[in-house]
């Protein structure tokens, strides 16, 4: 039997003979597959098949057998794209070609996403595109593309210039003299209307040979093809009205006397709204972009770098990983690198949207892009080039731009079969018009059926998704918000309940002293640093808080002249004359030292969940000792934000229940789930999950199979990497003011999306019958083709407008800067 196709493809997971065998029998089971060869050395699946077998199928059937296929990613710049149908006959070409996966393109932005296995070429990738009709190529050897962007929004306008010339003395020959019938007695007069007609009919040529070229150029092979799109309805009526109109001025023995007149100003001022409709949505299209444009705008182009001992600019490409950069007051910082040497406080607003510069001294990290303030700073560097945090948050925010959400598929399902149904429909209403319509039938079924054409273009339908997320994507990153995964923008409006990991989301992850009360007689700041001495001797990170507390008052800790630890007690220690013991109140009642004076208070704090420790001195109670991880002071600002969107608030917790009982009556928590381990936490979330979508908001390498598991995983920014891979959304601050922005930005753009869909079908709905001449029996009026390019173009307009008021969404939650 003879092989039709076969597939090469990279398999991943495989380590030994048996996974070879179930790889090739899971491959073997596909139907239409005649067989398949995997070489463990090489890692490559070689499958012959029958032509039913896609690189999905393939994909979705290793998956299911525990091992992956390797893929890669392409990105093209396509050109030449006006509405949802070119849309779908590029993703429909691309996922035709063996090997391709996945084809995502996205309209605003101009680019297609492609999925596919290793071995094809960016460059085939393009020719396929191309060969659609729709010029691409790689995004690595495309145009800057704000520079493209901006070249195509002049040539634009240099095509709106030049059409609008040539047909405003058509307009005003033929609408001025039937508005002005002195202007009409003047021209037959004077030129007659034949030569009028003549005139119309040279500068029409020209409108629809130069400027308007482009709709016949990319709509008449289009639909050749079968496979019409905007350019094709343009194209038929302009043609439509421009040959009726040839027909009436050099042979009108061909036409009744009723009926013969020109329609040329109908065709050239078509082609002009419509190129000036493209013109506002270029200009409105790109203000969408100004979010990714910022974040690129704050790379640096060179840096100061130290190398043998001397200092040197140094182009940013060529700084590699250990270089010391040197960073004066007020520059940007160039890379990601840890302080080596200096002090000084930087801005780092733009990257999570709290606006307190904070201090970096030696041993801080700082990000690239970031704002240096009064200070030098010299730092080593860490991260370059594409491994930078802020080229992995433009990275992230591209990819959410183009991200498809679940909704898009019902949009590009209906636009699919709409062109073609738009065309049976002006078919349907020029053959009604023909066969009922009053005199003059022809001259009434070419004005219905051109404007039917022209009003239901789908520009609008094509729009009203991606531009919102665009705009909604970029908004959220100025607020320090970061969808990783685009349909996460989608599903966070259906969540019910959220719920929350204590330490380090809703804490600060570190114990701190916050209390330090002294018996009577004794010197407080003595005292405290006697005992912080003691404590400095420790590793505990309760030990720690108290030394740090204590530096933090500015007291210098006392040196201790002996030191024991008493395991799983406290400790005692010798400072000068004074002998010291510190510990639980069950150390203090065995040791036979009274605490009765500080019970009532260490009740108290033990209620709110903090640590409580005595301080004896010299075999008497000198001091009550309370440590706690301190709540945010976002925290409270936070859940009464997501209590105000009407969700559920729960935290989950390792603690003990009474720890975590206190913080949540801190903070106003609906639901505790405490004393849980890792997996315990992804147990908690499938009992949540009863009332509804759960998200889980978490920072810690524990936190990570809750974050994968949860219908949304919330990452705070200043967490591990492995939880924040794990997560659809970061934080990219630990200000949890950003959770209660994420939903309001998941709302505000999805209720923005569902206004530009309503608009932009209600308005097809409502206008192509009034376009087909519904309203003539009621009061004898047709809607004229002009005013219908004139709705068609303002439809689109409205949509990028409508999406670009995105920019103006406020936070939910205000930022709280959190103390240090």
């Amino acid at each position: 039997m003879a092989l039709d196709h076969r597939l090469r493809l990279g398999v991943t997971g495989m380590n030994c003979g048996s996974c070879v065998g179930r790889v090739e029998r899971a491959l073997n089971a596909m139907p239409g597959v005649i067989g398949a060869d995997v070489n463990l050395a090489t890692g490559v699946a070689v499958i012959d098949h029958d032509g039913r077998v896609s690189a999905a199928d393939i994909v979705t059937t290793l998956d299911r057998a525990g091992y992956h296929a390797r893929l890669s990613e392409t990105r093209l710049a396509v050109q030449d794209m006006s509405c949802a149908s070119c849309v779908g006959r590029i993703e429909r070409a691309l996922t035709a070609v063996p090997g391709v996966v996945q084809a995502q393109v996205n309209l605003p932005s101009r680019r297609a996403t492609i999925r596919h296995l290793d071995g094809l070429r960016a460059g085939d990738l393009a020719a396929v595109v191309t060969g659609a009709g729709y010029p691409a190529r790689p995004e690595a050897e495309a145009q800057d593309p704000a520079a493209q962007e901006q070249s195509e929004i002049t040539a634009m306008r240099r095509r709106l210039w030049v059409a609008g010339t040539l047909a405003l003395p058509v307009f005003l020959l033929e609408m001025g003299s039937h508005a002005i019938p002195a202007l009409h007695h003047l021209i037959a007069g004077s030129i007659g209307i034949q030569t009028s007609w003549v005139i119309q009919f040279l500068l029409t040529t020209l409108v629809l040979i130069g400027p308007g070229r482009v709709f016949y150029r990319l709509g008449i092979p289009a639909l050749m093809k079968a496979a019409p799109d905007m350019n094709s309805l343009v194209a038929l009526g302009t043609a439509a009205a421009y040959g009726f109109s040839v027909v009436a001025t050099f042979l009108p023995g061909l036409l009744p006397a009723t009926i013969r007149a020109v329609y040329y100003e109908a065709a050239a001022v078509i082609i002009v709204l419509i190129l000036l409709g493209r013109y506002l949505e270029a200009r409105a299209k790109g203000r969408t972009g100004e979010a990714i444009r910022h974040l690129a705008g704050m790379r640096s182009t060179t840096a100061r770098v130290e190398r043998k001992g001397s200092i040197s600019e140094v182009p940013i490409d060529k700084i590699g990983v250990g270089d010391l950069i040197h960073v004066r007051p007020g520059e940007r910082i160039a890379v990601d690198g840890t302080v080596t040497e200096g002090r000084s406080w930087v801005d780092e607003s733009m990257l999570t949207g709290e606006p307190v510069p904070v201090e970096k001294t030696a041993g801080a990290e700082v990000i690239g892009g970031t704002v240096n303030g009064n200070g030098a700073l010299v730092l080593k560097a860490s991260r370059i080039g594409g491994d930078t945090v802020l080229s992995q948050i433009i990275r992230m925010v591209e990819e959410a731009q183009g991200a498809r959400l679940p909704i898009q598929g019902l949009v590009n399902r209906i636009t699919m079969y709409f062109v073609p149904a738009v065309l049976v429909a002006a078919a349907l209403t020029v053959t009604a018009w023909l066969i009922l319509g009053p005199d003059p039938r022809l001259t009434h079924a070419l004005i219905a059926g051109v404007s039917v054409l022209i009003i239901a273009c789908p520009c609008a339908m094509g729009l009203a998704t991606p531009v919102s997320i665009m705009v909604g994507t970029g908004r959220a990153a100025e607020m320090g918000v970061l969808f990783r995964k685009g349909d996460a923008l989608q599903s966070l409006q259906d969540v019910a309940t959220v719920a929350l990991d204590k330490t380090g989301t809703l804490t600060m992850g570190r114990p701190a002293l916050t209390a330090f009360e002294v018996a009577a007689g004794q010197d407080r700041d003595t005292l405290l640093a006697q005992i912080a001495g003691i404590e400095e001797r420790s590793e505990h990170p309760i030990a720690r808080a108290i030394t740090e507390g204590a530096r933090e008052q500015g007291l210098t800790p006392a040196r201790p002249d002996a030191f024991t630890s008493l395991t799983g007690q406290g400790v005692s220690a010798q400072v000068g004359p004074h002998r010291f013991l510190i510990g639980s109140d069950r150390l203090m009642r065995d040791q036979g030292l009274d605490i009765a004076g500080f019970q009532p208070r260490a009740a108290e704090l033990s209620a709110q969940g903090q640590t409580v420790l005595f301080a004896a001195r010299d075999d008497r109670i000198a001091a009550l000792i309370a440590v706690a991880d301190p709540v945010k002071d976002s925290a409270r600002a936070a859940i009464d934000g997501l209590h105000r969107a009407g969700l559920r608030v729960a935290m989950i917790s390792g603690d003990g229940r009474a720890t975590a009982q206190a913080v949540a009556r801190q903070l106003g928590i609906d639901h505790v789930v405490a004393e849980v381990l890792p997996d315990g936490k992804v147990a908690a979330l499938k009992d949540l999950r009863a009332a509804g979508p759960v998200a889980f908001v978490g920072d810690g390498i524990n936190d990570a199979p809750a974050l994968a598991s949860a219908d949304i995983g919330i990452a705070i920014g200043t967490g591990t990497d492995v939880a924040i891979e794990s997560a659809d959304v970061v934080l990219m601050s630990g200000n949890l003011a950003g959770v209660a922005n994420a939903f309001a930005i998941s709302r505000a753009t999805m209720r923005n999306i569902r206004q530009n869909l309503f608009w932009a079908f209600g308005y097809n709905v409502a206008l192509i019958p009034v376009a087909a001449g519904l309203l003539y029996p009621v009061n004898g009026a047709l809607l004229s083709p002009i005013l219908a390019a004139g709705a068609m173009a303002l439809s689109s307009v409205f949509v990028i407008t409508n999406a670009l008021r995105l920019r103006r969404t406020r936070a939910a939650t205000p930022v709280v800067t959190e103390a240090e």
